[in-house]
């Protein structure tokens, strides 16, 4: 049976939390890091990579490249190496190294408190600062303006798929998401819609019998879903 959402949209928003939070108490980053720049380093690797494979890449990564000036002295030739289970190796040696470089040179080896100067790193675009910020950095997160909404491809799929959005580019969903989202559940709802379309709305086969926002979400039982 299609759902039908609750009107208005800010209370489908605030019950759609609010189950998925009984669903995913603990529902939180999965990549594994120790500080800030570990942080950003995984971020980047994880475009079009499982955070499982990134994780396995970065516990030996992590190991080999223990401090920032490691990877601004790396070998480009053997850094695409060590991450190139990751995919797109190429190119995110290019923007990791690049990265590093800037945040030593730039930000005195420290990675940026604020989405406008995070924005700055090679490799980092609103998803990653976002993540980096809220994670790393979050009473800064909380109090920057310009902070806003992780979207990756779970989050974009979900948003439109409940009616909070109705996009076709990620950078729209998070306008969408900032409209209607109350400003204290920015940071959880990513991780919130990240599980819930791993264990629930999946792309191909999203198993809406077994959702709990079913009765609520405009898109459950249709058919051609995004």
């Amino acid at each position: 049976m299609t759902g039908t959402p609750l009107h208005p949209i800010s209370a489908q928003v605030i019950e759609i939390i609010r189950r998925l939070r009984l669903e995913f108490p603990k529902a939180g980053i999965a990549l594994e890091f120790a500080n800030p720049w570990e942080l950003t380093v995984a971020v980047i690797l994880s475009a079009q990579c499982t955070d499982k494979m990134v994780n396995r890449v970065t516990a030996t990564l992590f190991s080999k490249y223990p401090a920032l000036t490691d990877y601004a002295a790396a070998d480009p030739a053997e850094f695409e190496k060590d991450i190139r289970p990751t995919g797109f190796f190429r190119n995110k040696t290019k923007h990791i190294l690049a990265a590093a470089h800037k945040v030593l040179v730039d930000y005195n080896g420290e990675v940026p408190h604020t989405m406008h100067e995070l924005l700055t790193l090679p490799g980092v675009a609103r998803k990653t600062a976002n993540v980096v910020l809220g994670n790393a950095y979050p009473s800064a997160y909380a109090a920057d303006p310009d902070a806003g909404i992780a979207v990756d491809t779970h989050v974009h799929r979900l948003a439109n798929r409940l009616g909070l959005a109705s996009t076709k580019a990620p950078i729209k969903t998070e306008t969408a998401l900032m409209a209607v989202v109350p400003r204290e559940d920015w940071f959880q709802l990513t991780y919130l819609l990240i599980e819930h379309g791993r264990a629930t709305c999946t792309a191909k086969k999203p198993r809406c019998g077994q959702c709990n926002l079913a009765e609520i979400c405009p898109s459950a039982g249709v058919a051609g879903r995004l």
